[in-house]
This record gives structure tokens, C-alpha cells and sequence, in this order.
């Protein structure tokens, strides 16, 4: 499901957006080629980190590609560290910093983890068909870390240094929440002017342009327990008090319940209850997937699933539910819809259309970043691609010159501002 809960903004900001059209009308050729140039580099790039295999859970894997990009920044003239992540599977964080001669501090975030499992390059290996490349986290977020890599290496080569600082964090744990690295995420974006995030823009079909994100939903876990009464199946079923009845009668009987709250979504979609077959089951549990695009909405689907379990069908059970806090939800500033305006012109110097996507059902760690509304944030400057979290799993080749001219361009004028 896609909420769109952010308004317009009026003529005022409208007018700023035309303004920045006209100031941005004529291409940077020399940037245009030396995006050109470093297309073929970048593929080869996507290759090197697409056979290295880095599921959130493959702390050897996320340690090599921990080691290729923080090898690949060095390279760049960056200093490094590994910063442990605070929970999960315990891999490093790669940040990196560059120093340069100006006044604006830039951030640039991606993430090195992917959904798959090891061995996935055996069913899922990578290939090359026409413009599009395959492989798994090719576009989420390999594609994002590559973009990241080429365009300040394009940047390097021409001497920009327009920035105070510029820091590039990749993490290891977004795929499962960014359990361990979010707060540090929040933390260093906090300390920056603006923050660009890195995952990927949608591919044509189902996307007819590539574009930026202005909002991603917040995640939370729903947890519901029944606490029943075990007996004989067979000999003495009256006497049980049947937990897995009671938690099929509340399910049924929430699994609407986030209709009727704005910003929010609930589905569930795990649960399990007694251990053997001849036994009234006296536990069971579900657990469900919460989406949230509102800071109070936690607040308003607790109160409304308290009052609603109060409805029971088996006599003498007890039913608690609990919601868990994950990522906060991604709502940009008028000046993120700004600077993706401002996206839309630079793309329109190329000749190509730039959209912009309110929001997104999906979670993402411009969340984090822009949770206390410091820095200005936007979403979705990796590669166009599709069939993430899936099988074929790939990105359009065609757009990985917009996107490194896209990104360039961008910390450039960014770098201009005072």
C-alpha cells in the first residue's frame, strides 16, 4: 500500500523551483563525459561487490565488502574507521571522511547488507542481458554504494573540494532495521547540512522515469500473545481453555484495525501455537509487520488493539498485544522537496525527467537521518533498478550516467550554498 500524506507546498516554494530551472539550464559537458567515462568502471565495480556475498546475517561477507569500499574510499584520499554496530550480527559500519575548503558539511549513506542468503550466486548468479545487469543487491543497494564510489571519483579527478566535510557512512544491518548502526546514522546526520541517501530509483517498467523520494514509511513489530489453558485433546478438550482459537478470533477481528488510523498499516504475518497434536494448546503467538508514517501512530494502534482484544471468544483466556519500535518513518522538510527540485533541473540539463515519489511503503535509513529534522534529506539517488528482495534482481544500465551526473551535480551546487 502507498499513503500520500504530504501536501503541496505553495507558490512561494514553487517559485524557487522555477528559479532553480533557470539557473541550471545548460549542461556541464565536461561532468557529462567524465560520467560517460566512468560508466564502464562502474559496472565492473557492481560486479566486484555483487559476487561478494553480504546478507545481513554473513558477517564474513559484510567484512569483505567492508574491506572493499573502505579500500576503495582510502583510495579516494578519505580517512577511515570501522564503527561496530550496537546490536545484530556484529559487523563494522565503513565512515568515512573528507576534509576540503569550503563551508557545507555533506553526507552521503548506502548500505552493504543485502536480503540473501550464502550460496545465493548458484540459482542467482550474475549476468548481463541487453541493459539490464542481474544479480543479488545489484540495485539494493550495491547499485547505491557504486553510484556513491564513481561520482567522487568523477569529483577527485576535477578538483572539486567545495565542502567542509563530507562523510560517507555504509552500514550493514538496513535489511534487518538497521538495528545496530540507526542511532549512529541519526547521530552523525545531525552534524551535516545535507544528507543523500542511496538506494535505488525504481526501473522502467513498472517506473516511466527515474525520480527521488520525498517519504518512506516507519517500521514496528506487533506482537500478540493468548494465554490459555492446556488439556487432553482427546479424553478432556472442554476442560482446556484453546490459546490457537483465541488468537485465530483476535487475529480475525484486528487484521483491519489500521484502517481506521491514518499513516498507519498492520498485517500479520507469522504466528505459531501448541507443540504436540493430542494437547489443547494453552500459548500461541503472532507476530506482525507495521508500517507508519506518523510520529504518534505506535500510540494510536496500541490504544485501539488494547481496546479491541477486550472482545473474546474463548472463555478464560488472556490476550496482550505489544508493539515494538523499528525505523522511524522518512518524512523530508520543505527544503528536501527543495532540493529534489532542484534534481528535477539538473536532470532536465541532460534532456532526461526527473520525478518525485511522496512516499513509499518501504523503510529506509533516510529515516533515521532526518529523525530530529536538522539536516535536509532526500532519498533514492542509487541506480534505477527492480526486483529487489526477489529473484532476478537487477539494474538498467541506461541510467547510470544520469545518476552519477545526478549525484555530482548535486553535492556541487550543494557545495555553494553558504
Amino acid at each position: 500500500m502507498t499513503f500520500r500524506f504530504i501536501p503541496l507546498l505553495g507558490v512561494s516554494l514553487l517559485g524557487l523551483a522555477a528559479g532553480v530551472t533557470s539557473a541550471l539550464a545548460a549542461a556541464d559537458e565536461k561532468l557529462k563525459s567524465a560520467a560517460e567515462q566512468e560508466k564502464a568502471p562502474l559496472i565492473e565495480t557492481l560486479r566486484d561487490m555483487v559476487m561478494i556475498e553480504s546478507g545481513s546475517s554473513d558477517v564474513e561477507g559484510l567484512k569483505r565488502m567492508a574491506d572493499f569500499t573502505e579500500g576503495r574510499l582510502r583510495a579516494l584520499g578519505a580517512a577511515t574507521e570501522r564503527r561496530k554496530t550496537t546490536a545484530g550480527a556484529g559487523a563494522d559500519m565503513v565512515i568515512a571522511t573528507f576534509k576540503g575548503t569550503g563551508t557545507r558539511k555533506l553526507m552521503l549513506i548506502a548500505h552493504m547488507d543485502t536480503v540473501y542468503q550464502r550460496a545465493v550466486l548458484a540459482s542467482e548468479p550474475y549476468r548481463v542481458d541487453g541493459n539490464r545487469i542481474y544479480g543479488p543487491g545489484i540495485a539494493d543497494d550495491k547499485g547505491g554504494i557504486a553510484v556513491v564510489l564513481h561520482a567522487l571519483k568523477m569529483l577527485k579527478d576535477a578538483g572539486w573540494q567545495d565542502y567542509a566535510r563530507l562523510t560517507v557512512a555504509f552500514n550493514p544491518d538496513e535489511e534487518v532495521g538497521s538495528i545496530g548502526s540507526g542511532e549512529i546514522i541519526a547521530e552523525l546526520a545531525d552534524q551535516h547540512d545535507v544528507v543523500l541517501s542511496c538506494e535505488p530509483t525504481a526501473a522502467s517498467p513498472p517506473a516511466k522515469n527515474d525520480s527521488l523520494l520525498l517519504g518512506a514509511s516507519g517500521t514496528a513489530t506487533g506482537i500478540m500473545k493468548v494465554k490459555g489453558r492446556a488439556a487432553h485433546a482427546g479424553a478432556a478438550p472442554d476442560r482446556g481453555r484453546n490459546a490457537l482459537i483465541e488468537l485465530s478470533h483476535q487475529l480475525l477481528q484486528t487484521q483491519d484495525i489500521a484502517k481506521s488510523i491514518p499513516g498507519t498499516q498492520l498485517n500479520w504475518t507469522t504466528a505459531k501455537a501448541g507443540t504436540v497434536r493430542n494437547q489443547i494448546p494453552e500459548d500461541a503467538e503472532a507476530g506482525a509487520d507495521i508500517r507508519l508514517t506518523l510520529p504518534d501512530g505506535i500510540a494510536k494502534l496500541q490504544a485501539a488493539l488494547d481496546e479491541k482484544i477486550k472482545n473474546r471468544l474463548v472463555p478464560d483466556t488472556e490476550t496482550t498485544v505489544k508493539i515494538v519500535a523499528g525505523r522511524p518513518p522518512f518524512v523530508a522538510s520543505e527544503r528536501g522537496r527543495a532540493l529534489a527540485e532542484m534534481g528535477q533541473a539538473i536532470y532536465a540539463e541532460i534532456d532526461r525527467k526527473l520525478d518525485i515519489t511522496e512516499i513509499t511503503g518501504g523503510a529506509t535509513d533516510a529515516g533515521y537521518a532526518n529523525r530530529s529534522g536538522k539536516a535536509v534529506v532526500v532519498e533514492s539517488f542509487g541506480l534505477a533498478g527492480f526486483g529487489y528482495h526477489a529473484r532476478d534482481e537487477f539494474i538498467d544500465t541506461n541510467s547510470i550516467v544520469p545518476r552519477l551526473y545526478l549525484m555530482s551535480r548535486m553535492l556541487i551546487e550543494q557545495g555553494k550554498k553558504k
